[in-house]
């Protein structure tokens, strides 16, 4: 059997740029033809991560809701659409009010609680970290020049990670986060800072047709999310004891270890563009 090749990374390479290109062709084609079907691929995305998020969860102990969450997340992506973020964050707190009484229900009215506290608050963990996020790079997309905003989201992250990961390689010797991250390095950090920074300002000039300051003030900001979203991870994964959130990208993992990363930079495009634009 032949072994995967394995980058100094640790990532399988040939895998992970195959399926990166893959789904980098699938966000050209609907940004460019059927852009409002984005609103589609991140409920599908939001889905899938909700699914991989409560199994692990679940695997490891925590009594989270799977269907409250998932229904709860789905509403809050697409009602933004007619009705915008507000719509959106009332489907939330109402899915709050949905985990608490499912919770209460769960274990019984007549026996006493088991860790309700600790699945409760899990579970609006789960909620906050994403649909709540999720919903801001959803509805980017409506917003005027959308489909630009949204390249620029995926852009910049997408520089962040290829610039942190050439720098890595090529001179990562200082830990980051060793305890949490062994293979990111503070010289990957820098290269994610010079090349997003660099994605954002090409960004503003060219395809949303502004000054280059709001890339320069949108670039580091995303690089610092995506690096601590990724980092938080991370950290869930480590104490869980896991290696992946899933498997069904190859060389990547699963659809939560795409999203860590993308989901706080969502919030920050959002309203960084929305109040400099």
């Amino acid at each position: 059997m032949t072994t995967p090749t394995t980058s100094k990374a640790g990532r399988n390479l040939p895998a992970a740029i195959g399926v990166g290109v893959g789904l980098g062709a699938v966000l050209i084609a609907v940004l460019v033809f059927v852009p409002m079907a984005w609103y589609g691929i991140v409920s599908i995305a939001l889905g899938i991560a909700t699914w991989e998020v409560c199994k692990r969860l679940h695997d490891g102990g925590f009594g989270v809701p799977f269907w409250p969450l998932l229904v709860g997340g789905q509403a809050a992506i697409w009602l933004s659409w007619p009705w915008g973020i507000e719509a959106s964050f009332v489907a939330v707190a109402a899915t709050v009010l949905v985990v608490m009484v499912w919770k209460l229900f769960a274990q019984g009215l007549n026996s006493a609680p088991v860790d309700y506290v600790r699945d409760v608050s899990m579970s609006l963990l789960v909620l906050a970290w994403l649909p709540m996020l999720a919903v801001f790079g959803a509805a980017m997309v409506a917003q005027d020049d959308g489909r630009y905003r949204v390249f620029t989201l995926v852009i910049v992250v997408v520089c962040s990670d290829v610039g942190g990961y050439a720098a890595g390689v090529l001179f990562g010797k200082h830990p980051m986060a060793p305890a949490i991250s062994p293979k990111k390095s503070w010289e990957g950090f820098g290269g994610s800072l010079v090349v997003g920074t660099a994605g954002a300002v090409c960004c503003s000039l060219f395809l949303l047709d502004t000054h280059w300051w709001v890339g320069m003030a949108l670039g580091p900001l995303m690089v610092i999310v995506a690096t601590t979203g990724d980092l938080v991870e991370s950290q869930v994964k480590r104490d869980l004891g896991i290696k992946d959130m899933g498997t069904l990208l190859p060389g990547h993992g699963g659809i939560m270890d795409r999203l860590d990363s993308l989901l706080p930079s969502a919030l920050v495009t959002w309203a960084v563009l929305t109040i400099l634009m």
